[in-house]
């Protein structure tokens, strides 16, 4: 318990220098992402994780004008995998467990995982998409949530 927990903190300080460094560096007009509180759920629940990003953006999805959100998983000490991008698709592999949604403000997003398995304890990273209009440069916001499930006794 104890290593664990000092992972997670060196997680949250790697995560907070991430997030402060790519805030300060890619002029993103105050672009801010924020995430409710950790949370902790039993195997087989289902858990809802939700980011906020303000002010709302957008980008392009097949010529159509989206907001974008992707939201990445990263078990300690391992490379964090993609699950989802332009806020609802899946990446390849993934399970149909996990899923992104988005509110109607462009502004409120959604990763919900159904039926929790042990394996999908970690941080879980929400990630903006910024496009600087017609100069077609884009800028990233990263922030972090940390889910931890319980194993069964």
């Amino acid at each position: 318990m104890h290593i664990y927990s000092l992972i997670e903190v060196l997680n949250v300080l790697i995560s907070f220098i991430i997030f402060c460094f790519l805030s300060l560096s890619s002029g993103s007009v105050g672009q801010i992402l924020t995430q409710s509180e950790d949370q902790t759920v039993n195997p087989d629940q289902t858990v809802t994780i939700h980011c906020k990003q303000t002010p709302a953006v957008n980008c392009v999805k097949k010529d159509t004008s989206q907001y974008c959100m992707a939201w990445y998983h990263q078990i300690p000490g391992e490379v964090p995998k993609l699950l989802t991008y332009l806020t609802s698709d899946r990446a390849s592999g993934v399970s149909s467990r996990f899923s992104g949604s988005e509110s109607g403000n462009h502004m409120d997003f959604t990763l919900t995982i159904s039926g929790v398995q042990p394996e999908d304890s970690g941080v879980y990273y929400c990630q903006s998409q910024y496009n600087k209009g017609v100069s077609g440069t884009t800028d990233w916001v990263f922030t972090h949530k940390l889910t931890m499930a319980k194993t069964t006794s």
